[in-house]
């Protein structure tokens, strides 16, 4: 018996059409993604410091953060352009390096240490309060602690509380201002044992991943030796990475060095922060 051609496709149309419907209801219908907002890109706040400062970025729950930070010896006024030039503007000197881990323990909640080269070492705390947002809320808020001691806190130990407020401008730029409180900041049996400094500073982007960073940190109060330090650089942000080329005027990272304040006010010096999100 010979099979007709025309049938068999007709027949085999008809089949595929009448299961469709039975194969698409079979296939189970993919779940909504669902990701914590924390984790999301902030363009205007795409690391959790500017120079030295912290800024109300929040770290998502059981995720990290690790920085580098590097603040080079060499004096960038001393000597002629030649002595410079030879120093290769300050990178064949000693520096001061810092190393941070920090991790989010809970929703809006940060803890982290945080190591410099001689032997200081930080660990911190930091919650945040409120967030700036389209429906009212005009600027965000966080509270930071930390401890911190010299000799990997075997020597002088110095404790520090304070609030972080900031303000995001337009699409531009977000600003911080920075209440501080730093106890036993000085290494020296004096009456003004304590510091009162007003953390300034902000990032202004430039680009879609460039931005200017600039921070100045006075002291208004209590143990206030030398000058403020502050710092400036320009910053660059590749996916998770963040890289910054900064000039301070001291080699502080930790709240209590930025209380002990700068070396001089025409001292400058160059160094560098990397730091990478791990979210």
């Amino acid at each position: 018996m010979r099979i007709r051609t025309d049938s068999v496709w007709r027949a085999l149309v008809v089949l595929a059409l009448s299961g469709a419907p039975a194969f698409a209801q079979s296939q189970p219908a993919a779940a909504p993604a669902t990701a914590d907002p924390d984790s999301r890109l902030d363009p205007l706040q795409p690391d959790f410091t500017l120079a030295a400062l912290p800024t109300t970025l929040r770290m998502p729950v059981r995720k990290s953060g690790f920085r580098v930070t590097h603040r080079f010896s060499r004096e960038l006024g001393r000597g002629d352009f030649g002595d410079l030039l030879s120093d290769f503007f300050g990178f064949d000197s000693g520096a001061q390096i810092g190393l941070e881990f920090r991790y989010g323990l809970l929703p809006g909640t940060q803890i982290g240490v945080h190591r410099t080269s001689d032997r200081t070492i930080q660990i911190f705390g930091q919650h945040n309060l409120l967030q700036q947002s389209a429906d009212g809320q005009p600027f965000g808020l966080d509270v930071v602690a930390t401890l911190e001691g010299t000799q990997n806190l075997r020597g002088q130990k110095s404790a520090a509380i304070g609030a972080i407020v900031s303000r995001k401008v337009g699409r531009i730029a977000a600003i911080y201002a920075e209440p501080i409180v730093v106890a036993n900041s000085s290494p020296f049996d004096t009456g003004d044992n304590n510091t009162l400094m007003i953390g300034l500073g902000g990032r202004i982007r430039i680009r879609p991943s460039t931005y200017i960073v600039g921070e100045i940190t006075p002291r208004v109060a209590g143990y206030t030796p030398g000058v403020e330090q502050g710092s400036v650089g320009i910053e660059m942000r590749s996916g998770g990475h963040s890289f910054q080329i900064n000039f301070s005027n001291g080699p502080g990272t930790t709240l209590g060095q930025l209380a002990r304040g700068g070396v001089a006010s025409d001292a400058w010096y160059i160094g560098f922060n990397i730091s990478r999100k791990f979210f």
